[in-house]
């Protein structure tokens, strides 16, 4: 089988992308593709490396714990690190391999992170944003001006979490900036169905993008006779919140704005305890609701 992987766009304007593989064997390997037609703006084929898998479960990890590599980022040395999500015992881990052609790699000593009493990390995220600006930041930047984003999806609990910190590529360790707000203790990306989200750098917008799943709550009957199961998410902007310095902000993309057809505005609508205010908007397939209250 195929599961999540990342794409890594490399300084020569090639593409490589890394996945998780599940065997006959139900052991879970990281393989590589490249595009099989650069040229195509939507890179709908893919080639296999024919020597995958180019990394299987290291010592004294589970054949079924290890899984979803990230995007890849550059060090001051020149080569490319990935993180790797997995657990020890009932610990949620981060592994971190480095490489210089995608093929063959060496695992660091220690772990990016881990945070006990989590569970299985998978879908990790691990990025970098601006301490000031507006601005997304390509995967690889690093230093003071910036801190790291470390996301996690919680497979004990379906929930994506994630926590602000400090890498430091000499050890490569992260450290969160508040251990109370640690990943998978602390702040959610979303508190509804959401999960097995994934950033990407947008180089032409410079900003950062967000999306994720969701896992509808149909039943097996009815994701057959309508021919689809599950949604993604509206992609989302995110950036640091330089206000409270302690969380990221997210919006839906500019994009949005395209796809509105009509508007209907209210204000000064009183909202006693306990009332229900109907509201007169319509009809619609769907509503994007902008509301701010005063207290």
């Amino acid at each position: 089988g195929v599961w999540t992987g990342s794409a890594t766009l490399l300084p020569d304007g090639n593409i490589v992308m890394l996945y998780t593989g599940d065997t006959v064997d139900a052991v879970q390997v990281q393989c590589l593709a490249y595009p099989g037609n650069l040229s195509d703006p939507l890179l709908l084929d893919w080639v296999k490396y024919s020597g995958n898998p180019v990394l299987t479960p290291p010592p004294g990890i589970l054949s079924t714990d290890f899984r979803d590599p990230t995007t890849a980022w550059i060090g001051p040395d020149g080569k490319w690190r990935i993180t790797i999500g997995s657990k020890i015992n009932t610990t949620g881990v981060s592994f971190v391999y480095t490489t210089e052609d995608f093929i063959n790699y060496n695992m660091s000593q220690g772990l990016l992170h881990e945070v006990p009493g989590t569970g299985m990390w998978e879908c990790i995220d691990f990025y970098p944003v601006a301490i000031k600006g507006s601005k997304g930041l390509d995967t690889s930047v690093n230093g003071p001006s910036v801190k790291h984003v470390l996301k996690a999806s919680l497979d004990d609990t379906k929930v994506d979490h994630y926590a602000l910190g400090t890498y430091f590529i000499e050890n490569e360790t992260w450290v969160p900036d508040n251990p109370v707000l640690d990943v998978g203790i602390g702040l959610k990306y979303d508190y509804g169905r959401y999960y097995a989200s994934k950033t990407f750098y947008d180089q032409n917008k410079e900003r950062r993008i967000l999306w994720g799943w969701i896992n509808e709550t149909d039943t097996e009957s009815d994701d057959l006779a309508k021919g689809w199961a599950s949604v993604q998410t509206i992609p989302r902007s995110v950036l640091f919140d330089n206000k409270t310095g302690t969380n990221l902000i997210q919006w839906p993309v500019e994009e949005i704005e395209e796809l509105r057809l009509n508007s209907t505005h209210f204000s000064d609508v009183l909202v006693e305890a306990g009332a229900v205010v109907e509201l007169d908007i319509g009809t619609a397939t769907q509503l994007d609701i902008f509301v701010e209250f005063e207290i």
